[in-house]
């Protein structure tokens, strides 16, 4: 449910839904915490959600907090608009490409991302030496795209 906010002339913004008035922090911390909000003008019901927002990175930049990667704001000044009416998929993806590249700096992350590939690649190898073996006895062996039990046709299955 979106969380509505009314913005006075004064700039103070009252939040309906506790009946108070409410900082630009606070409105911070509850979109970190996944609300949704709506920030409208009180004298003329125009949606100023996007100003409000604003603020509140400037403010959290002012305070030291961590503010949005450059490459994050470089896109929204040059697409303006343009990105709002497109949709938000090309913002979606670069933060996750940005979240990959940081998942991927975690050490043991990638670690076990690089033991993982490692496997997978030992395993498709000991499927192909097992069909050749099997081949040679006269008896075929199921890949493991092919055979439901096998640990890749499981992974499959979960990434789908």
């Amino acid at each position: 449910m979106v969380r509505l906010i009314k913005r006075y002339g004064s700039r103070k913004l009252y939040d309906t839904e506790e009946s108070r008035y409410v900082s630009l922090e606070e409105l911070g911390a509850w979109v970190r915490d996944g609300q949704e909000i709506r920030v409208v003008d009180n004298d003329t019901d125009d949606d100023v959600t996007a100003q409000t927002l604003t603020q509140v990175i400037l403010e959290e930049g002012r305070r030291g907090t961590a503010l949005p990667p450059a490459e994050i704001l470089h896109a929204l000044i040059r697409q303006g608009g343009e990105l709002v009416s497109s949709g938000v998929s090309q913002l979606n993806h670069g933060v996750d490409r940005l979240i990959r590249a940081g998942v991927d700096r975690i050490g043991p992350v990638r670690d076990i991302r690089n033991e993982t590939d490692a496997l997978r690649e030992r395993l498709e190898e000991l499927e192909s030496a097992l069909r050749r073996l099997e081949s040679e006895d006269g008896a075929s062996v199921p890949t493991a795209d092919e055979n439901p039990s096998s640990p890749r046709a499981a992974a499959r299955t979960n990434k789908e």
